[in-house]
């Protein structure tokens, strides 16, 4: 039952650019494991089920490679910072901080992107997408990507979470191309977050595997079925789960 609604919480978050670390980590604590080795297990998962839709993603070209240079090689080293230290906070803290952060990044969702305009002089450097040229602000962006790969890795959900409103609302970038970049993160982000936790002793390959193959499987349908939605639809997607999650993630704690 649990490989079952994994599966179905691959494909349904792949869809929205997260992989579906949130849930994985919400969906494990429900079925009463610790919150940390649920947010290991959720990040094993991560590195499986997110690397398989990235490699159908990039076939496709929704992929920004620069965004995930830049993005990833920050995200690489405040996930596993994340990770590490996540044993000395406790697991009704992990569940509040795991809530607080989903919320804002859903509500953040549900504003429209604002214009900037095209060559924006804080603007480190211009990326073109297809027709569409928009210009990444280090002054925002990398403060920003440091605070959500610590905080992904620490709690075990998906960078995608912060990275896809991050992209969408802060530079610019199209929905199709913000999920399929943050894809390709999430993979980056869950394997230094899942190494870190790693650290500390915090993982079951028994518990693991089955429910990484069903991940693998869910992300597949998932990523086909993000390039035939619209991008209104995503956005609209993303933010209603997040909600979910985290009303009930609270539920838990309260």
């Amino acid at each position: 039952m649990l490989a079952a609604v994994i599966f179905a919480v691959a494909a349904l978050m792949t869809m929205t650019g997260r992989g579906g670390g949130n849930f994985f980590v919400l969906v494990l604590a429900l079925a009463g494991t610790g919150m940390h080795l649920a947010a290991t297990t959720g990040q094993f998962i991560l590195i499986v089920s997110s690397f398989t839709a990235s490699l159908l993603f990039g076939k496709n070209r929704v992929t920004d490679w620069k965004l995930v240079g830049f993005i990833g090689t920050m995200t690489l080293v405040s996930a596993f910072l994340g990770g590490f230290f996540s044993d000395i906070v406790n697991d009704r803290l992990m569940k509040v901080v795991f809530a607080a952060g989903i919320t804002l990044a859903s509500l953040m969702m549900l504003r429209p992107a604002r214009k900037k305009p095209r060559n924006s002089c804080h603007s480190a450097f211009e990326i073109r997408s297809g027709s569409t040229s928009y210009g990444v602000n280090p002054l925002l962006t990398v403060p920003a990507v440091l605070a959500t790969g610590f905080l992904s890795g620490m709690v075990g959900i998906s960078g995608g979470s912060f990275l896809v409103p991050l992209m969408v609302l802060a530079i610019d970038v199209p929905m199709h191309t913000a999920v399929g970049t943050s894809t390709t993160l999430v993979t980056v982000t869950a394997g230094a977050g899942f190494l870190g936790h790693l650290s500390t002793g915090h993982f079951d390959c028994r518990l693991a595997l089955p429910l990484a193959l069903a991940g693998l499987i869910g992300a597949l349908l998932g990523a086909r079925l993000t390039l035939k939605i619209a991008p209104a639809k995503l956005k609209l997607l993303f933010a209603v789960t997040s909600l979910l999650a985290a009303a009930i993630m609270l539920a838990t704690v309260f």
